[in-house]
């Protein structure tokens, strides 16, 4: 089972696939609900782990900013804001993150701060959208001159 991007998977009719993702931590709630980004999309991916299936050492280790990868069934969501979710089966911790040091929280930041901070800006929104226009425009230059 190959990864799939955040962006293609918010894309899909939820038909029960069994699916892989991979991406940071932005939020982490009830020690169930994670909102998982890869940088394709703005959208948040979120991935619902069930009660039981991991130990406290790991739930304790899903931090903000904490890179994982998820396995698991694509379902159609249940809650508000988003049109699938996936229930994961195993979840493994790829890079930890410290809660404490990781600078970008789920909150406003001024394009000061980000500039302190050049090695993670492009996980935040309005980078990652400046950028993905950056790569749409440069990519269409290209398929223009390569005609």
């Amino acid at each position: 089972m190959s990864r799939v991007k955040i962006k293609a998977v918010l894309g899909l009719k939820p038909e029960s696939q069994e699916i892989t993702v991979k991406g940071w931590v932005r939020t982490f709630r009830n020690n169930q609900f994670i909102a998982l980004n890869d940088g394709s999309t703005n959208n948040n991916l979120q991935v619902v782990v069930e009660l039981g299936l991991l130990d406290e050492a790991t739930l304790k280790r899903i931090t903000t900013g904490a890179a994982i990868s998820a396995k698991g069934t694509l379902i159609a969501s249940l809650g508000k804001g988003q049109s699938v979710e996936l229930v994961a089966k195993t979840i493994e911790i790829l890079g930890d993150s410290d809660a404490e040091k990781y600078p970008l929280q789920p909150k406003k930041h001024s394009l000061e701060f980000l500039r302190e901070i050049a090695h993670l800006r492009f996980r935040t929104n309005t980078f990652g959208a400046v950028f993905r226009i950056r790569h749409s425009l440069a990519y269409a230059v290209h398929k223009f001159f390569k005609r």
